[in-house]
């Protein structure tokens, strides 16, 4: 069994791809092409975002947006410590520092209560993450910022085609970011990733500061970075879109075969809870669970792989220390301590995903069981 199965999605597409990677080779122009503005222009309808900018990855996207909101030395960015590290890295890329708010241990998601007593008069920004495929709750978030004169930028890395209050995910806020990354709901071959933004002037620096901060050819009129999307990426993104609602059902319908096993069981196993206003396109299905070595153990032996989002907390790496210490948010150091990937995608079948929750269901149950942690569980 595959995590993630990349290479049934390519086999779905293979037409599709193949046509569009030979067109980009038979004109030739690599650096932005004309895939780079057709992909632009369909992910801004998507979103329902006026402008679209791509880049060259999803840290890439975090770091210009940044960079466009003036966010530099000495000031202090608000974000979660749960989260990949390119969160912070971007932060402390240009001086600033991350200022890390604890989880809401239902979703994972930056709890929006804890955030106002982390506010200084340095604070510039709050960089809610949307986790595993869920936004955060991006309303009481925008709400504290329009308050405080914060600028918000969603980090949409997991969460691209997931929706929030009848809204797309990446057009919550001022400025929305996402991953093409491969694993990624929707993915390129490579690294990719985008900027939204209805903010005109915003789109503008973001654009500039993509291309070394250039408005025109050889005129640098911002400190920029060398940020482009390449076309050959773009084109295979076009390619994808063309079936990424019928992929987002899939995810839905995968996702509900293990909810229908795995929701309201007292055995030491929760799905990381999902809010009723907003939909995932789950690029993790992740589940909370007691004794999760012995687990993990036990659906290896059974041939089913899993991954940990994220086994220490940003505040706990050695180059990210919080000014809070080692104990600070103690919710995602707890979650980081039990929560486990399962396998997901468009790919899986409803009969793999009933079989992984049965496995782990049965680890569990002996594990519950036992006085000591198991030495060995069932196949």
């Amino acid at each position: 069994m595959e995590f993630i199965d990349l290479k049934s999605q390519y086999q779905a597409s293979r037409a599709l791809i193949n046509g569009r990677i030979q067109a980009v080779l038979d004109h030739g122009q690599y650096i932005m092409g004309p895939e780079v503005g057709e992909l632009e222009a369909r992910l801004a309808q998507f979103a329902g975002a006026r402008h679209c900018i791509t880049v060259a990855s999803g840290t890439e996207a975090l770091l210009i947006a940044l960079m466009a909101l003036g966010v530099g030395r000495g000031d202090e960015v608000i974000t979660t410590p749960f989260t990949f590290i390119a969160t912070a890295e971007a932060i402390v890329l240009l001086g600033a520092t991350p200022v890390f708010v604890d989880i809401d241990p239902v979703t994972c998601n930056l709890a929006p209560a804890l955030i106002e007593e982390k506010i200084t008069a340095r604070t510039r920004a709050i960089i809610p993450v949307s986790l595993y495929g869920q936004p955060a709750d991006m309303d009481e978030i925008n709400g504290i910022a329009v308050r405080h004169g914060l600028a918000v930028i969603e980090d949409a890395a997991q969460s691209f085609g997931a929706t929030y209050r009848g809204r797309q995910s990446c057009n919550l806020s001022g400025v929305g970011c996402t991953s093409f990354f491969p694993s990624k709901p929707l993915g390129c071959y490579g690294d990719g990733g985008a900027l939204f933004t209805s903010d005109d002037e915003l789109a503008k620096a973001m654009r500039e500061i993509r291309v070394h901060g250039q408005s025109k050819r050889y005129v640098h009129t911002r400190i920029g970075v060398g940020g482009r999307m390449d076309t050959l990426q773009c084109a295979i993104v076009l390619a994808k879109l063309e079936l990424f609602d019928w992929e987002l059902q899939q995810r839905q319908r995968a996702a509900s075969a293990y909810d229908a096993l795995l929701l309201g069981k007292d055995m030491g196993v929760r799905p990381v809870g999902r809010r009723d206003d907003r939909t995932s396109v789950y690029a993790q299905y992740t589940v909370v669970v007691e004794q999760r070595d012995a687990l993990q153990a036990a659906l290896h032996r059974a041939g089913i792989p899993t991954a940990i989002h994220y086994p220490v907390p940003i505040h706990r790496q050695p180059a990210y220390a919080s000014p809070g210490g080692a104990d600070a948010c103690p919710v995602a150091v707890e979650m980081a301590g039990k929560v486990m990937s399962l396998p997901m995608g468009p790919y899986l079948s409803t009969a793999s995903a009933q079989h992984v929750a049965t496995v782990l269901l049965d680890a569990a149950d002996i594990s519950r069981r036992s006085s000591v942690e198991p030495v060995a569980l069932p196949e």
